[in-house]
Parts: structure tokens; C-alpha cells; sequence
């Protein structure tokens, strides 16, 4: 699956339109090269996937809109000042 439809996928599962996406000028045909491809450790190693990734990626996305408490604070910085706190005289 390219990654632009799993940004597709996560818009959709959030309610928000299309147009949020934005496109880096000088990376334009580079989407496709980064996409999604398990098929060489199915090949090679047995594995396979242990649940459908657009149910997976939904119940992703439910955890972290449950969850804002722990993440609000990691994108907050106080996780910085507690490591500088904490480690920044070493």
C-alpha cells in the first residue's frame, strides 16, 4: 500500500478532507519508492500479518484520540525539560 493511501486511509478514519495533505516540491515522485511492501519477508521468512491493516490502523488511530493525555505531552516539550532535569548535567 503507497503512503499516500494510508494518509488517505487516516484522513478518511478522522473526518478530515484531502486537501490537508501537502506536498514537498523537490520529492514529488518519491511516494511510490517509500511504499509499504511486506511481500519479501512473507517470501523469504513465513511471516505473515496478524491482522488486516485497515482495522489496524483504525484501532491505532482510536488508542491515540483515547490516549491524548500521554501524548499531548511528549509534543508539549515537558519530556525535554524532564531529560534535561534529570540527565543534563552529565
Amino acid at each position: 500500500m503507497p503512503n499516500i493511501e494510508i494518509v488517505k486511509l487516516i484522513l478518511s478514519k478522522l473526518g478530515k478532507d484531502e486537501t490537508l495533505i501537502e506536498y514537498v516540491q523537490d520529492r514529488l515522485g518519491h511516494d511510490r519508492r517509500y511504499a509499504i511492501d511486506s511481500s519479501k519477508i512473507q517470501n523469504e521468512l513465513g511471516w505473515s500479518p496478524q491482522f488486516d491493516f485497515e482495522n489496524a490502523i483504525g484501532n491505532t488511530i482510536d488508542w491515540y484520540l483515547e490516549n491524548k493525555n500521554w501524548w499531548e505531552r511528549i509534543i508539549s516539550g515537558d519530556y525535554r525539560n524532564y531529560y534535561q532535569t534529570q540527565y543534563g548535567n552529565r
